[in-house]
């Protein structure tokens, strides 16, 4: 194997198999940060010495053991103990030198889907801001490095990695315990992390900013961090609903985008390329979501929604009546006016385009909306139906005056120009 291969394997195992070494390792240092650093001069020695030796038959095993080893040195010199002292408490207190490998040894060998569990919830912990979390995820449990990320989001390398030192020094200033939360406090920070990872997802599936419509990658990060997550937690009905509305979301990627990168709209997509794994793989998590009595949650009725879509061999067969009473039963789960917009798509499909624009001229003003580039984009839309094509011209330009999406300016300030006003005799 060359020197170029030695190092593509090293990568693509480092981003299979760092989630659970860290995980591992936090249970044991209680502290993520001394965790990733310990893997990490895992991975220098794999770097140094794989090129030589090759990659070993189980490459995971090999960091497993690297990084132990450097744990075990630690605590032999007593740095770990010194420093760790309060966070171990006499668990540690009566270790000694004889002692320290074994226990170490046990610890390590423990159930790495429970310490994946935990990781999960302490990298999505509320004492960190929403963009601390969605880093450090990626960063912990995805495997991208700080380079990546900063693509991703298109904000600068330095303030990632800025973002994820401060989380990393927030979590361990918070003394923010290495375990999964239980009872009540279970609810609350299952929906954190599953914000974290739809916010994830979706910044994949519609760029924010930016010359792409799509950052595919983002999107099979999500979907990782998703499967994991209902793997760890099987009996959480929310998990499954977010998991199968990420799977048939993602299902349209490759019919979102046309040869030159511009985006296509869901009803003009040629629903062959829908990926037809991905939705079968999304009904059945759907299935599973309703049958763990979620269907009236959030994830799960956006993935019922989703379904509604996936189920439709054409865009006329699709059952919007259905999906406008969906999203209004959404609309009083989490009421929030960009689900009012969305229903009053569904609406202008089942009802026509004036019942739509009543939907939306009821929550227009609406101080969330005020810099939504979707609400012209929407309004100029059923305007244009409408054949008010003045208005309509209106409400595409400010669309397109709002996003900061190049593809998507691009499409609104295409749709405005076409919204010629009809001649006056």
């Amino acid at each position: 194997m060359t020197a170029a291969a030695t190092h593509a394997a090293i990568e693509a195992v480092w981003r299979i198999e760092s989630p659970r070494l860290i995980a591992s390792l936090a249970r044991l240092v209680r502290d993520v940060g001394r965790a990733e650093e310990l893997a990490q001069e895992a991975l220098l020695t794999a770097l140094e010495r794989w090129p030589e030796s090759g990659v070993p038959d189980n490459p995971g095993a090999w960091l497993m053991t690297a990084a132990k080893n450097r744990a075990l040195d630690e605590l032999r010199r007593d740095r770990l103990l010194d420093r760790k002292h309060q966070q171990l408490g006499h668990e540690l207190e009566a270790l000694g030198e004889a002692a320290a490998a074994p226990d170490l040894d046990a610890a390590l060998d423990d159930d790495v889907g429970d310490d994946l569990l935990r990781l999960v919830f302490v990298a999505c912990h509320p004492v960190l801001s929403t963009d601390a979390r969605v880093a450090l995820t990626l960063r912990l449990l995805g495997g991208l490095s700080t380079d990546e990320i900063a693509r991703a989001f298109l904000v600068s390398e330095p303030t990632i990695s800025q973002r994820i030192v401060r989380a990393k020094r927030t979590l361990s200033d918070a003394h923010v315990p290495f375990e999964a939360p239980r009872g009540a406090e279970l609810a609350a920070r299952l929906a954190s992390v599953l914000e974290v990872v739809y916010l994830i997802f979706n910044e994949g599936y519609s760029a924010t900013a930016g010359d792409d419509w799509m950052r595919p990658e983002l999107c099979q990060d999500a979907l990782r961090l998703g499967r994991i997550l209902a793997g760890l937690a099987p009996d959480e009905a929310e998990v499954h609903g977010l998991v199968a509305l990420m799977e048939i979301q993602a299902s349209r990627a490759a019919a979102r985008v046309g040869p030159t990168g511009e985006p296509i709209l869901l009803m003009d997509q040629n629903r062959a390329r829908w990926d037809q794994l991905l939705i079968r793989r999304g009904l059945a998590a759907l299935a599973r979501a309703e049958a763990l009595g979620g269907a009236t949650r959030r994830y799960t009725l956006q993935a019922a929604i989703a379904a509604c879509h996936a189920r439709a061999t054409t865009a006329d067969a699709t059952d919007w009546r259905r999906i406008a009473t969906l999203y209004g039963v959404l609309a009083q789960v989490t009421p929030s006016p960009i689900v009012e917009l969305n229903r009053a798509v569904a609406v202008s499909m089942a009802d026509g385009p004036a019942a739509g624009l009543a939907v939306i001229d009821a929550v227009k003003d609406e101080p969330l909306l005020a810099s939504y580039h979707l609400l012209p984009g929407v309004r100029g839309d059923l305007l244009a139906k409408l054949g008010r094509l003045d208005e309509a011209r209106i409400e595409f330009e400010r669309a397109a005056s709002l996003t900061r999406n190049a593809r998507e300016r691009t499409l609104l300030s295409e749709r405005a120009a076409a919204c010629v006003p009809a001649r006056r005799p």
